[in-house]
């Protein structure tokens, strides 16, 4: 146990001294940060205004349209259609919309067309359309004599409110703010076990051809020395992650202290956050970040490191054993993609089925099966999952993980000491018979 004391050390120590580690770990949520700024600056930028010709042989419908930030429209009905193709052609519009003069509009509603040089976007074709059909459906009304301003009045729009059983008003949206913080956990996880599985895989590839494993395992079972690595890396990687955790609950309680909003799930502090939210300015976002807080914060936080052990042992034992079997990293990218695939389903299942049904049979077995678990497990949780379904999930990684290592250590301590060969997939399953 000394021995494997000592590498966890010695990996550990390698890890958390590289100054890429240390950069990384203090520069990467500024990055975050920067990143989410930056993108949020472009969304507010105008883009530059495009200006649309419009040839309307009927006069009825070249009214209708209004200009907006992006759009212009110009009513240029009276100029031949041959010259305002060759403007688009020289890119003097962004594009032509023709309506035809038509016996009746059935035949318009099948006549119309917009020339450009690109395609136009789906959401812009449709306002185009929008706007004709309401003109259209308008005029149909006041041929068959009906009023439309009566059928405009009896339209009814609906807003439905929402509110909690306890009494307290609940909010739209919430449901897609959980899903983006299971989400979140759920691919940093994926990341992160490939990550550091690779810097796994790297170590061993480094130390098996610079032939200082040979040195090594003559005072260490490779058993010793897979479990070693896998457990020093993780801890460097935890290390990082709770650090992250801290700079993150530090810029939240800063941000709640900015808004006003008193931290606690319930009691007076929750009735005194609803009533300021409800007769102060920025009302919506204090309710949202109460909301948050009400949020099982402890059990996200705590699945999440385990769910990030778990995960990374099981995963890691398979970097670890592709490292010892090859000599390259590029003789390890055939072994690669099946490993990577269970995380990227785990990722999809969870945005996809998550998102719709939190507590249905998908979304739950896929929660259960330790290689896809630490991410779907970690969307569902911010939904309020049952105790004993998380550890059962627990419960099954470990176990899992128990079984693989043993396999996975079959395959290290032959493929160790093997070079100069590129191995296959049958001499791996016949490794694990020796």
């Amino acid at each position: 146990m000394s021995k494997i004391v000592l590498i966890i050390r010695r990996e550990f120590i390698a890890k958390v001294r590289n100054k890429s580690f240390i950069v990384m770990t203090f520069l990467s949520p500024l990055l975050f940060v920067g990143i989410g700024v930056f993108v949020g600056y472009l969304s507010t930028m105008k883009s530059e205004l495009k200006t649309i010709a419009i040839h309307d042989e009927t006069g009825r419908f070249v009214n209708e349209f209004r200009n907006d930030e992006e759009y212009k429209y110009v009513d240029l009905s009276k100029t031949d259609l041959k010259v305002l193709k060759d403007s688009i052609v020289s890119e003097s519009y962004e594009g032509l919309l023709i309506i035809p003069n038509a016996e009746n509009n059935a035949k318009l509603q099948k006549g119309i067309q917009f020339v450009s040089n690109d395609s136009p976007s789906v959401s812009f074709t449709e306002g185009l359309e929008d706007v004709i059909a309401k003109k259209i459906t308008s005029e149909n009304f006041q041929k068959a004599g009906l009023d439309t301003l009566a059928i405009k009045n009896a339209k009814a729009t609906v807003s439905i409110s929402l509110e909690k059983a306890s009494g307290e008003e609940a909010l739209k949206g919430l449901n897609e703010i959980k899903i983006i913080i299971g989400g979140a956990f759920g691919y940093l996880i994926m990341m992160f076990i490939i990550l550091y599985g690779n810097m796994v895989m790297r170590s061993v590839i480094e130390e098996k051809t610079s032939r200082i494993i040979e040195v090594i395992i003559s005072s260490v079972k490779p058993f010793q020395l897979m479990m070693g690595k896998i457990i020093g890396t993780s801890l460097a990687g935890i290390l990082q992650f709770l650090i992250w955790a801290l700079l993150g609950l530090t810029a939240m309680f800063i941000l709640s202290g900015m808004l006003g909003v008193h931290m606690g799930a319930s009691g007076t502090a929750g009735a005194q956050a609803v009533e300021a939210a409800q007769h102060t300015s920025g009302s919506e976002m204090q309710m949202y970040i109460k909301e948050l807080w009400n949020l099982p914060i402890a059990t996200i936080l705590i699945s999440f490191i385990i769910y990030f052990i778990g995960g990374y042992f099981l995963y890691s034992s398979f970097y670890a054993s592709i490292g010892a079997a090859v000599d390259n990293e590029t003789d390890s990218q055939q072994f690669l993609l099946p490993i990577i695939m269970p995380l990227i389903l785990g990722v999809y299942i969870g945005f996809f089925t998550v998102m719709n049904d939190p507590h249905g049979t998908v979304a739950t077995v896929f929660s259960m099966i330790p290689l896809t678990s630490p991410i779907v497990m970690m969307m569902r949780i911010p939904f309020g999952v049952p105790m004993w379904q998380i550890i059962l999930s627990m419960v099954i990684l470990f176990g899992t993980f128990l079984g693989v290592v043993w396999f996975a250590a079959k395959i290290y301590r032959v493929g160790i000491l093997m070079y100069g060969k590129k191995p296959t997939w049958r001499e791996l399953i016949k490794w694990l018979r020796y």
